[in-house]
């Protein structure tokens, strides 16, 4: 059954010694707003984390992928979204664009993402030079790492662009699982060392409510030279009053949360909990 009500997501997750998100256009270094030391990863990289997951660990046809058939087969399969059940999941999820005669091109997906920035100020580790051997020879480049990123990022769930796509209960289901599971299995070299800390699905009551940014009711010292997820506090005082404010528009809450993170002041006791376990 095609779900009726918006959501709200706010995803924190951590970064050490590592690059969550490379620049192409700058030496593949980590995303920064150098003005702030705010380092900053995309919602086209989230995604990414999320269609990998779907196509490598649970089996599911994605249609943006690196396995992609030609064009006209793609266009195919996007003239029947909507019309099959079993339609490529990322499609489902984000939505799709083709440039291909017969086919709409444009579906909006029904879950988005802004771009995820970090609480903290960000130092970049020391670059370090690397070499690969190859049979024509060796190549020598960069590696570019961030010391410490605690990263959140806001999402939502459009329950009125979910009816083209038929996102389901149980699609959205797979979507937390994916977003809690997907980067600590992203277990390439550059991105290893990176884990979710919290996630919250603020389930709304209808699909014209909606709720602010929640990262903007979360306080993190900004002055403080972090290294691990034990040092950071963060201060929710903010969200659980505002949350508190707004409950006559939330169904329920979807909750993960790492036993390592240390969440000051976030009172969901009011609230309809439902918590992630993970297996």
């Amino acid at each position: 059954m095609t779900i009726k009500n918006n959501s709200e997501i706010l995803f924190l997750f951590d970064a050490k010694r590592t690059n969550p998100n490379g620049d192409m256009d700058n030496e593949n270094k980590p995303r920064m707003d150098l003005e702030t030391d705010t380092n900053l990863v995309s919602d086209v990289r989230m995604k990414r984390y999320i269609r990998d997951y779907l196509e490598l660990f649970k089996g599911e046809e994605v249609f943006i992928t690196d396995k992609a058939e030609n064009s006209k087969k793609r266009a195919e399969q996007l003239k029947k979204i909507g019309k099959e059940q079993k339609d490529c999941m990322d499609v489902k999820f984000f939505g799709a664009v083709l440039a291909e005669e017969g086919a709409n091109t444009h579906f909006v997906g029904p879950i988005q993402f802004n771009w995820g920035y970090s609480l903290n100020k960000v130092e970049l580790q020391e670059t370090k030079t690397i070499t690969s051997k190859f049979s024509s020879g060796e190549g020598v480049g960069k590696d570019f790492r961030v010391k410490y990123s605690f990263i959140a990022f806001s999402g939502s769930i459009n329950a009125k662009n979910a009816e083209l796509l038929k996102l389901s209960e149980e699609d959205v289901k797979l979507f937390d699982e994916a977003m809690i599971k997907s980067i600590p299995l992203s277990r390439t070299r550059s991105k290893i060392g990176q884990m979710p800390r919290l996630y919250l699905r603020i389930e709304l009551k209808d699909s014209d409510s909606y709720l602010k940014d929640l990262r903007e009711y979360l306080k993190v010292d900004r002055e403080k030279d972090y290294n691990s997820i034990e040092e950071v506090e963060i201060d929710c005082s903010g969200l659980s009053t505002y949350l508190g404010e707004n409950k006559e528009k939330i169904a329920k809450i979807i909750v993960f949360k790492d036993d390592k993170i240390n969440l000051k002041g976030l009172d969901l006791q009011s609230f309809n909990i439902e918590s992630i376990k993970l297996k």
